[in-house]
């Protein structure tokens, strides 16, 4: 086993599961990734096999088909997939988060109707929150629900829906005119379901196409279009409950995002060093392997200290949620670190592959796109770090 990025008190299941995804990863994933990435061609095989193991119901309760398993457990398995590549994990994630939002605040009857199939995978979830003119200003977003009669319409354009293609559900961030006091308010989110595929996938909804991006390939990134979408009062989440909660349902379901973003950083930077090491160890000049040029070993001791230091805050976020305390500012920092981190040491280990990280024959050229991904989503740096400072105001508040 690999010394670094170990978490201790894991119980005998989450040490199996590991286990079992670290090895489908090293024979299923790593061997096929390079081909895949470059030629942006969806893994289908790759999601059949997580489809058969269940990580698409992991922490969808039993009673709903799923694993039940913890924030912890899922993310350690992200970080193990983000590891063999990143977009696998993509594939995975905004399901995650919008099974995590049915479960927290769904009806029971969207539990009993949606969940069992997301379970399986036959369902796929994506989320949409962002627009082409907002990005972390959730508070200008456009699209809107107009409600007439017993069912609402929905107009707008939303922006970056990974899944946004193959998605059978998209929670959907919209305002919603209730006429309270605070813009936040005014927002609901809708479980609009659609048919998979591109084009008009449900009357007034359309998937225009892929927008091409400079790494994170695989997995589709879309826009989607929202023209006069009629759609029932039961598809809010939560019910009439639900009305005018949608953006704090939102923010609950991107702090656990936060989590995992943190945790595909952390996948990638150790796959980073395990690169880097390696080919320390391969590649020889003045006479002595490179490993041995003190400049070198203290890239990669550096490279290690924060690969350890990365995995440990997203550790401490995730158990955090999982005990049911507030974690808004450790998921922030986590978020924060591992995805800097995640840029530095996957930059060091460009820098010791010298010529060869430049040429796509080499693993490294791919980390080197995926990692600057990590530090926009779920928030850039420069918002975590508002968020880590409220947080830390409002905790230490001075006398007045």
């Amino acid at each position: 086993m690999p010394r670094l990025a170990q978490t201790a008190g894991l119980t005998d299941i989450q040490q199996e599961i590991l286990r079992t995804v670290r090895d489908f990863v090293d024979k299923e994933i790593i061997p096929h990734a390079q081909e895949l990435e470059h030629a942006d061609e969806f893994p289908e095989k790759i999601v059949d096999g997580m489809r058969e193991m269940g990580l698409f119901g992991l922490t969808i309760a039993e009673e709903f088909g799923g694993l039940g398993e913890s924030l912890l457990t899922y993310a350690l398995v992200v970080e193990q997939i983000a590891r063999g590549w990143m977009s696998i994990s993509g594939v995975i994630n905004t399901h995650f988060i919008v099974a995590y939002m049915i479960m927290q605040h769904g009806t029971e009857e969207q539990k009993r109707r949606l969940l069992p199939k997301m379970a399986t995978g036959e369902i796929r979830g994506a989320f949409s929150m962002s627009e082409p003119e907002c990005g972390s200003d959730v508070s200008a977003i456009k699209s809107r629900a107009t409600a007439e009669g017993d069912h609402f319409v929905l107009d707008g354009q939303k922006m970056w829906l990974t899944n946004g293609a193959r998605a059978g559900v998209v929670a959907t961030l919209v305002k919603d005119d209730l006429g309270a006091d605070s813009v936040y308010k005014n927002m609901t989110t809708f479980l609009v379901e659609k048919e998979p595929g591109f084009g008009q996938t449900r009357p007034g909804l359309t998937i225009p196409g892929k927008i091409d991006k400079m790494g994170y390939k695989g997995v589709e990134t879309t826009e989607m279009v929202l023209d006069g979408v009629a759609i029932g009062a039961d598809a809010i989440l939560g019910g009439e409950a639900g009305r005018g909660r949608g953006f704090y349902q939102m923010m609950d379901g991107v702090e656990v995002g936060r989590v995992n973003v943190a945790a595909r950083a952390c996948g990638i930077s150790i796959r980073a060093f395990e690169l880097a090491i390696a080919y320390a160890q391969q590649r020889r000049t003045f006479g002595k392997q490179i490993a041995d040029h003190q400049a070198v070993a203290f890239k990669l001791a550096e490279m290690a200290t924060k690969v350890e230091a990365a995995h440990l805050m997203m550790v401490n976020a995730a158990r955090l949620k999982d005990a049911g305390e507030r974690n808004d500012v450790e998921a922030g920092m986590a978020k924060y670190l591992a995805s800097e981190y995640c840029a530095e040491v996957t930059q060091e280990a460009f820098r010791i592959h010298g010529g060869y990280g430049y040429s796509k024959e080499y693993e490294i050229e791919r980390l080197m796109r995926e990692a600057p991904f990590l530090l926009i989503g779920e928030g850039t740096s420069e918002i975590q770090k508002t968020i880590i400072s409220r947080g830390l105001l409002r905790e230490y508040r001075a006398a007045q």
